[in-house]
């Protein structure tokens, strides 16, 4: 490498390594930010809801994942209502075991073959939504296992308040409900570094976020809980029904509409599959262009979060300066600083101390990854191709 590349290289890498450094405090910061709010007391609110879970095949522990909903300790009443395309799909019958188990829970299995839209998930949702009973609406994916005071927890948050602005508009009625969630691996190598990538690369963005911008202004797939007025009036779930980040984009609208957007003390769990390389990169690749499409300038943004990769790519270009080796332990020890902060004390991973040794391949391969996002605009979806645009997908 000529003197004057390697020397302008070693320039912007250094600086890019100090921003990092910069990035992993602020983390710390903004999770400690979480922790004391949290500790605050729950108003007392129990309004009924209808918990909405669009299904399709099985994935690894829904049954028990299914069970979770059923075991809660909430003083309101509460609905389970399960949709499928077709009655022969094949998590028809823990629906029903879950029915045999549960008897005294209304849980239903609601058939729902219509094609409403690309995004066959919200596709059925929408017909969901059309069944339930309920003012208040409980989306979450079917891995998602709960504890047994996640809906007191999370309908407490539409008591809240406190007032928030957007656009320099105040706002007062809560309107949706979210939640962090970590991860549970299955065996490979790629699902656990799937599940170490949730707990200290996605989850520490959603929380230096939430403080930057002064709170949440979209939704996470873990947990949306909605008023039904609110929903209706960013036209329902129809109104997202051609969108990838359908999350993302139901919390957006309803923030926009002006209603607040809270983030809930409760902490879920889902089912990372058992991925092999091919399944991880695919996945890995549908989020980030996710983000890059939903988000651009925060896509562009992550430039600062690579801050341990950015510090390895230093040391080289300096020809293994004592300064570059400097910034690279002080780099590693923050790093490791906050996933611990983040992994443990937010989120109640154990699995996150134990991947540690991990942490630098991931870096590593999460800053390719996010190089290859801005390749292409064609994801891998539930093994199909899409295309996105605006946020919307199209078939290959």
């Amino acid at each position: 490498m000529p003197h004057a590349l390697a020397q302008a290289v070693e320039i912007v890498t250094t600086a890019l390594t100090v921003a990092g450094l910069g990035y992993f405090l602020a983390v710390i910061v903004a999770t400690r930010v979480f922790l004391h709010e949290r500790r605050k007391p729950c108003p007392q609110f129990a309004s009924a809801v209808s918990i909405l879970k669009s299904l399709k095949g099985l994935d690894p522990g829904m049954l028990d994942a299914f069970r979770s909903h059923c075991r809660q300790n909430y003083a309101g009443q509460f609905e389970l209502l399960f949709g499928v395309g077709s009655l022969n799909d094949p998590a028809v019958a823990a629906v029903k075991q879950l029915q045999a188990e549960f008897p005294d829970v209304p849980i239903r299995l609601i058939e729902c073959p219509q094609s409403l839209g690309t995004n066959g998930k919200v596709s059925t949702l929408a017909q969901l939504a059309a069944h339930a009973r309920y003012d208040f609406l409980l989306i979450n994916d079917s891995d998602i296992t709960v504890g047994p005071h996640y809906l007191e927890r999370v309908m407490c948050c539409f008591a809240d308040p406190t007032p928030g602005k957007r656009g320099g508009k105040k706002t007062h009625e809560v309107g949706m409900v979210t939640a962090l969630y970590r991860g549970k691996a299955h065996g490979t190598l790629p699902s656990r570094l799937e599940a170490l990538a949730i707990s200290t690369q996605f989850a520490p963005g959603v929380l230096l976020s939430k403080m930057i911008e002064g709170g949440m202004h979209y939704g996470l797939g873990s947990t949306l809980a909605m008023r039904r007025d609110a929903l209706e009036k960013i036209g329902g779930l129809l109104a997202v029904v051609d969108h990838l980040a359908d999350d993302y984009e139901l919390g957006a609208r309803i923030a926009h509409a002006g209603y607040r957007v809270v983030l809930s003390s409760a902490v879920v769990e889902t089912s990372v599959p058992a991925y092999k390389w091919r399944e991880f990169f695919d996945h890995q690749l549908r989020w980030l262009r996710t983000v890059r499409c939903s988000r651009p300038a925060g896509y562009a943004g992550l430039i600062f979060t690579h801050g341990f990769a950015w510090a390895l790519i230093n040391l080289l270009a300096s020809g293994l300066s004592p300064i570059a080796m400097w910034l690279l332990a002080l780099s590693f020890f923050l790093r490791l600083g906050q996933a611990m902060t983040v992994g443990s004390a937010a989120l109640g991973d154990h699995e996150t101390l134990a991947n540690l040794w991990l942490l630098p391949a991931l870096d590593v391969i999460a800053m390719g990854l996010w190089v290859a996002g801005f390749a292409s605009n064609t994801i891998v979806w539930r093994g199909l191709r899409f295309t996105l645009k605006d946020g919307k997908l199209a078939k290959v």
